[in-house]
């Protein structure tokens, strides 16, 4: 190829080069807002290599220019993400564009819709114009005998790379000469982007073990780079981040294939056109001792504690501390002591409901794609309307819950007479901060305003307390505006609220903190139901039921056949023993994930951590 100044400056091959350029920049935008950069000389290199290996197999620019499209397009989404949201695009964002109808869209936008028009009209201008330029040049052809070798080198390096993808890389002889008698090191806490990941779970269906044929690389032989990094670059990068959305993609049908037979045969004891709403609130990271409904010394609770038909239910507990786990186990029929597997052969309760002539709303402020959140959104889908609103993922710059509010109020109002709406919120996820506005920054000092703070420096364990306790404040508005709507609605409405896990804050003398441990902080969750006059006056026998069984032991296993029997709908089969509606209902084991599976309430609670540990020997995991 022939790189000489005067072929740079010819007005076609800048066109070409300088497009290339701002493409290639993409990774490094994050610095322009104040973000790290990940691996920078990573990236770097790869954008060298693929750039190196397309030009020598493709020779021309005019033969790979289309395939650069889906860069062009993507560029002022992804400058979009970072400036608003701090980080690119995801599996999850390619979910919310491939799943969000176009109706939807220009809901969301409004006005904006027309000057997002006009930035696309403006890219596919400048992508038009530099295909125009790499088709009428022949200076950045690549015709020269480097070009074969070129293409040679990259082969080989293909193959290496292949070789330890399939086969794994041998440890570093530093690693390999260490001790195996090295000592265990505590790990204080779990870090956010880990959210789901604490508790090992069974593989995906259809995956394939690792293949031990032959040996793995030699570490000297690795790469410098892998394929997360390489889906950081740009443009080709893209691909990668396709190829991932495709994956789930194809596990989510998956475990669609595997429940799409399956019927409850459920139906509705009230009549078709009487009028009914029922809503399941699914909390985030919330702990029980940390509501002042439950005796917690803060008022953290002002405004729920003011509401007369609200039944605390005290003595819930979660199976395992991680959502993607938990929150199957909350809304279907699956036990406990699967809970740590992928997939479920049964449908959830938004099947049932669906089934009873009910319309069926998935509203949340969580994410929609990605390796922690995937086992709930194959049960979301099963909604008539699915509407995940969180752009920001877990990040810093995640809407705060009150986001629902706008399609909630659409979900009452919907003509539908009777809906089932579930609501899933951000509640307190770390950071604890950012999950509320200022006017709810009560307790100080807080975390408020510190920009990335160290969360396992135990050393802000004050402030993190702080910022944990103000989250609940606003759980709290938040929770009481739901039910506010409830009532402008006059219709008979019921309301569910369950926190999928708690959290350990560096209690007492404890060094852990967050989720994903075996204590009871994060086992014993905040619940509650609430119920309006109306729903009082058409089912007194279920609200006199729910009072006399408030203090019951319950686990999260109980909430589907509470929030079914609430709504007076029935199915062959049902555990009416299982409802705390309901007059039949019984107490049954309660099992934890806590080394092995742990009846909770024949275990003792142990150390400044208060950790679960069976009297006995605890149900091996399978």
């Amino acid at each position: 190829m022939r790189f000489l100044p005067r072929f740079l400056l010819r007005p076609r091959n800048l066109a070409v080069l300088l497009s290339y350029l701002l493409l290639s920049c993409m990774p490094f935008v994050p610095a322009l807002f104040g973000l790290p950069l990940e691996h920078p000389g990573k990236v770097l290199g790869i954008e060298l290599m693929a750039w190196t290996g397309v030009w020598a197999l493709l020779k021309r620019p005019a033969r790979f220019h289309w395939l650069l499209l889906p860069a062009f397009l993507a560029l002022p989404v992804e400058l979009y993400l970072y400036a608003f949201y701090g980080q690119g695009i995801s599996t999850h964002h390619l979910g919310i564009i491939a799943e969000t109808s176009p109706a939807e869209a220009m809901e969301f936008l409004g006005t904006k819709v027309w000057l997002l028009v006009a930035v696309f009209i403006g890219v596919l201008a400048w992508f038009a114009a530099s295909w125009v330029a790499a088709w009428r040049t022949r200076d950045l052809d690549w015709t020269d005998v480097s070009r074969p070798v070129v293409l040679g080198v990259l082969a080989v390096g293909t193959a290496v790379f292949a070789y330890g993808v399939e086969f794994g890389v041998a440890a570093p002889p530093l690693a390999a000469a260490s001790s195996p008698r090295a000592p265990a090191r505590l790990v204080k806490a779990t870090p956010p982007k880990d959210e789901g990941a604490e508790k090992t779970a069974a593989p995906r269906p259809g995956s394939v073990p690792p293949r031990a044929a032959l040996p793995p690389l030699a570490y000297w032989a690795k790469l410098p780079f892998d394929l997360d990094t390489f889906a950081h670059s740009w443009p080709f990068g893209l691909m990668a981040r396709g190829v991932d959305f495709y994956k789930e993609r194809v596990y989510l049908a998956q475990l669609n294939r595997s429940s799409a037979q399956f019927r409850f045969h459920a139906t509705s004891a009230l009549a078709a056109d009487e009028a009914q709403t029922v809503v399941m609130v699914i909390g985030e990271s919330s702990r029980y001792d940390r509501w002042s409904l439950n005796g917690y010394a803060r008022d953290t609770n002002p405004l729920l504690s003011q509401q007369a038909n609200l039944v605390t239910l005290p003595d819930m507990i979660t199976s395992v501390s991680a959502t993607r786990l938990s929150v199957p186990v909350i809304i279907s029929r699956k036990p406990a002591t699967e809970s740590l597997k992928d997939g479920f052969s049964e449908k959830s309760f938004i099947s049932a409901f669906k089934e009873a002539g009910y319309k069926t709303f998935w509203l949340s402020n969580q994410i929609s794609f990605g390796k922690f959140d995937t086992p709930v959104s194959v049960f979301a889908k099963e909604a008539d309307v699915v509407d995940f609103l969180n752009l920001g993922g877990f990040t810093d710059n995640s809407n705060y819950d009150e986001i629902l509010f706008g399609p909630l109020k659409h979900a009452v109002a919907d003509p539908a007479p009777k809906k089932l709406i579930v609501l899933h919120t951000l509640g307190s996820h770390w950071n604890y901060s950012h999950r509320y506005p200022k006017q709810f920054d009560k307790w100080l000092p807080s975390l408020y305003g510190i920009d990335k703070p160290v969360y396992t420096d135990i050393r802000i364990k004050a402030q993190l307390n702080n910022s944990y306790d103000s989250s609940i404040l606003y759980t709290d508005w938040f929770l009481d505006g739901v039910i506010g709507r409830l009532k402008e609605s006059a219709r008979p409405a019921a309301l569910l609220y369950v926190a999928d896990h708690g959290q350990t804050l560096y209690d007492n003398s404890c060094r852990l903190a967050f989720h994903g441990h075996n204590t009871q902080y994060e086992f014993h969750v905040p619940a509650f139901a609430w119920y309006s006059d109306a729903y009082a006056e058409r089912h007194p026998d279920k609200v006199g039921q729910l009072r006399r069984h408030r203090k019951a032991r319950l686990a999260t296993e109980n909430v589907f056949h509470t929030l079914l029997d609430l709504a007076d709908v029935h199915y062959p089969g049902e555990r009416l023993d299982w409802s705390v509606v309901n007059p039949a209902f019984r107490q049954h084991k309660r099992y934890v994930d806590s080394y092995g599976w742990t009846d909770y309430d024949n275990a003792t609670i142990k150390g400044e951590c208060h950790e679960v540990i069976a009297k006995g020997k605890p149900l091996p995991r399978h």
